[in-house]
């Protein structure tokens, strides 16, 4: 049985999807989230096998809560299941971790066997997504900014703490939870390899990043 998380903040839809996957035998929906935050909680609680998420969700966006998981389940599969179709989205949703792209007209045949895909550590593009994803992916220029192991969020979240600002002054700044705060404080603790803000913060001024903004 492969076990499932479904991440979708319309009720009705995530309520089809949960009725679609859990009708077939070889499947189990073990969770259910309608937000980031409480999508990275309960994974974290049930540890699946993979993660059906939407990418437009209030609070934290399905890319953000992506490249949490990501990081800290590395096990777990992400399929992204969404109305966004443009270059750009689909590319940033597999630097952050996704397996997987499929578009919401898809059919329930296309969303069963992608997501028994991704669990086989497949990569799976519906549609136009592929032909996008490969094209913008053949046009990228080679990341120059510093820490390229972090997504921008996190990056961005380094930078206020090498200037200085505390957990709940970056929460206040960018308009998030201080938990999600957080658990990206965490993420980037793992991803430079240090085990407290200072170190962290060294790091971070080594490659340019903390110098006040005027």
């Amino acid at each position: 049985m492969l076990r499932v998380v479904v991440v979708e903040d319309h009720p009705m839809f995530r309520a089809g999807l949960v009725a679609l996957l859990g009708d077939l035998d070889t499947i189990e929906v073990v969770g259910q989230a309608a937000t980031g935050e409480q999508a990275v909680e309960v994974v974290a609680a049930v540890l699946p096998d993979v993660v059906l998420m939407d990418l437009h969700l209030p609070g934290m966006d399905g890319i953000e809560t992506t490249a949490l998981i990501t990081a800290q389940q590395p096990t777990v599969a992400v399929l992204a299941l969404t109305m966004l179709e443009d270059a750009d989205t689909i590319v940033a949703a597999v630097q952050a971790g996704a397996r997987g792209y499929l578009l919401k007209e898809a059919t329930p045949s296309e969303i069963v066997h992608a997501v028994t895909a991704v669990a086989a550590g497949q990569a799976v593009f519906g549609g136009i997504a592929a032909t996008r994803a490969l094209a913008a992916l053949a046009t990228a220029e080679p990341a120059t900014r510093p820490l390229p192991q972090l997504t921008e969020r996190e990056a961005e979240i380094l930078d206020l703490m090498a200037r200085g600002l505390t957990n709940a002054a970056i929460a206040e700044r960018l308009f998030l939870s201080d938990k999600t705060v957080r658990n990206h404080v965490s993420n980037i603790f793992t991803k430079l390899g240090v085990s407290d803000r200072a170190a962290a913060v060294a790091q971070a001024r080594d490659v340019g990043l903390g110098h006040s903004r005027r």
